[in-house]
């Protein structure tokens, strides 16, 4: 019986396009990534020759990414998270189907890099994790042995998974993603459980005997451990923003009130100018740092670069909600890494911190964990996009505690936008 699996040729022929649409998945990552930086490097040669540019390409270019997207694109319409969950649903049918068509993703990537050239605030993350989804949906079409529906959406998943491996250059993240967000496959309050657990055990431990490293002492610059009252501080300001953030998204995309919902419902396009103008304008007030995925923003406070002024934080939130109610492909994930940075800065300011970074790293952190409700895949993907693997302990309690605020405000963002899309 072994030695039949092992020569049959049909399980190697799949083993094979399985293989080889991971691979892709990691080169439309890199392509994406490359597009992103593309679109955001043009447009930073054109606000740099007149300041008045995004006055006009917002409003524009949000209108007809929007038109295009309804026209042609449907599906391609915001994150791509919520998208690939509901793929993932048994009953989605055939509109999950839809939702995983290779069309659908092209017009994605094209429309978000054209919307970074506008100077919409998009993350790419979200979107890879489409992009992959459909790749690997698209490599299981070839496949002959295990050609069930369940069998279609274990790879939807791994593809997802290996989009945000791919894009954040986060393999452990991706695996942790595809359990707690896309999966689902814990028990709801399984994550949060085992955090609680590991935190106070660590805790206790420390409190007993200091502390340690089981190996001993390597050469690592630490930052402080303690639950000090700056700490707590923060972590309550992170976890209210990011589910204040995920509560007003949620809200306004299912039902947008008064005359700006019966404007977005009878002429989306237009309503996508609109949004586009207000993204305009906060980019004139910050002085052009909300264009763009904030990526190089979060990256200069890390550094130790850059000193973001105190409007960043609110004005970057602002100018992601509205590029994601606009209706525009518009990711969320990096953007709320880059709010996190620059409330962390912010509050590392008004606590009279030595240092901003430690206070920055643990905002991102705690953002995205509140906009996400994800928290052992928000810790990841800050412990390895950071390499502060000694700041476990604050980034455990940082990234648990703000789920747990985030849960008292709203329910999960992505799990809820992915109701939107049952016929």
């Amino acid at each position: 019986m072994v030695m039949s699996k092992l020569l049959s040729l049909a399980r190697w022929r799949d083993r094979v396009l399985l293989w080889g649409g991971a691979a892709v998945v990691g080169i439309a990552a890199v392509g994406f990534a490359e597009l992103a930086d593309l679109s955001q490097g043009l447009l930073r040669r054109l606000v740099t020759h007149s300041s008045l540019w995004p006055w006009l390409t917002a409003p524009l270019g949000f209108f007809c990414i929007a038109w295009l997207t309804q026209r042609f694109f449907r599906g391609a319409e915001g994150s791509g998270i919520p998208q690939t969950i509901f793929a993932l649903r048994s009953d989605s049918g055939a509109e999950g189907l839809r939702i995983l068509r290779p069309l659908v993703v092209v017009g994605r990537v094209a429309l978000a890099a054209a919307g970074l050239l506008c100077g919409g605030s998009i993350g790419r993350e979200g979107p890879t994790v489409h992009v992959g989804a459909v790749i690997v949906n698209g490599a299981w079409r070839f496949m002959q042995h295990r050609r069930t529906d369940a069998h279609r959406r274990a790879l939807v998943l791994a593809g997802g998974a290996a989009g945000v491996a791919a894009a954040f250059n986060t393999p452990l993240a991706g695996i942790v993603f595809a359990i707690e967000e896309l999966a689902r496959s814990f028990e709801e309050r399984a994550s949060g459980t085992m955090l609680a657990a590991v935190i106070l055990s660590g805790v206790v431990a420390i409190a007993l005997i200091g502390d340690y490293t089981y190996f001993g002492q390597p050469s690592v610059t630490l930052t402080n451990h303690g639950l000090t009252p700056a700490l707590i501080v923060l972590v309550l300001v992170c976890g209210l923003a990011g589910g204040a953030f995920s509560r007003l998204t949620l809200a306004t995309v299912v039902s947008l009130p008064g005359a700006l919902g019966r404007l977005r419902r009878e002429r989306p396009a237009m309503f996508a100018g609109l949004c586009g103008l207000a993204v305009a304008a906060l980019g004139a007030v910050s002085g052009g740092l909300t264009y763009g995925t904030g990526y190089a923003e979060a990256r200069s406070v890390l550094e130790g670069h850059a000193h973001l002024p105190g409007i960043y934080a609110p004005a970057r939130a602002a100018a992601t909600w509205l590029s994601y109610l606009s209706g525009i492909p518009a990711g969320l994930l990096a953007p709320s890494l880059s709010v996190g940075a620059g409330l962390g800065q912010w509050l590392a300011d008004l606590l009279g911190q030595t240092s901003a970074v430690p206070f920055a790293i643990l905002g991102m952190c705690g953002f995205l964990a509140g906009v996400t409700q994800a928290p052992l895949t928000s810790l990841v993907i800050v412990m390895e996009m950071t390499a502060q693997h000694a700041m476990v302990l604050p980034l455990m309690i940082t990234a648990a505690v703000a789920t747990a605020l985030s849960k008292l405000l709203t329910p999960p963002l992505y799990q809820s936008l992915a109701d939107r899309y049952r016929q």
